[in-house]
């Protein structure tokens, strides 16, 4: 099944449910999707990395403005926010460690033969496209930072 017949199913459960948090997330997913769909022609199917990077956008939008509402003290505002990003994080397939991303940039570093900062863009790119749906971005850039310097 389709990540938009999951979203659709999962958007009926939550009518029938009255869970309004749940349902604005996954319209705003549904939504998401249907616009990248329309970017890349009204026939086009979207890839499973393009849907996993649509939701991977949708989930850190909802992260980013709850850190933004916590900075100002709107409790009120950052928990729809997180719940929304929770029910999204749903459909991602389960994130690696810390570990396990360690190991692939190490890997990568080898492979590439880097040397300090100025390969960093080398080893990102290569990183990024083998964890793509399965890592943030934010984590990789971290790491790769750290074994580089």
């Amino acid at each position: 099944m389709s990540l938009q017949q999951d979203i659709m199913t999962a958007m009926k459960i939550a009518m029938k449910e009255k869970n309004t948090t749940a349902l604005t997330a996954l319209r705003s997913v549904k939504s998401a999707i249907l616009l990248a769909q329309t970017e890349t022609g009204a026939t086009a199917e979207l890839t499973q990395e393009q849907e996993l990077k649509i939701l991977q956008k949708q989930v850190k939008q909802r992260k980013d403005s709850a850190a933004i509402y916590l900075t100002q003290g709107r409790e009120d505002l950052a928990e729809p926010e997180l719940a929304e990003a929770e029910i999204i994080s749903q459909f991602l397939p389960e994130a690696m460690t810390e570990e396990e991303i360690a190991k692939v940039v190490l890997e990568t570093i080898q492979k590439t033969g880097a040397q300090g900062m100025k390969d960093m863009g080398k080893v990102m790119g290569i990183v990024s496209k083998e964890l793509a749906g399965k890592a943030d971005g934010k984590t990789i850039s971290n790491i790769v930072k750290e074994r580089l310097t």
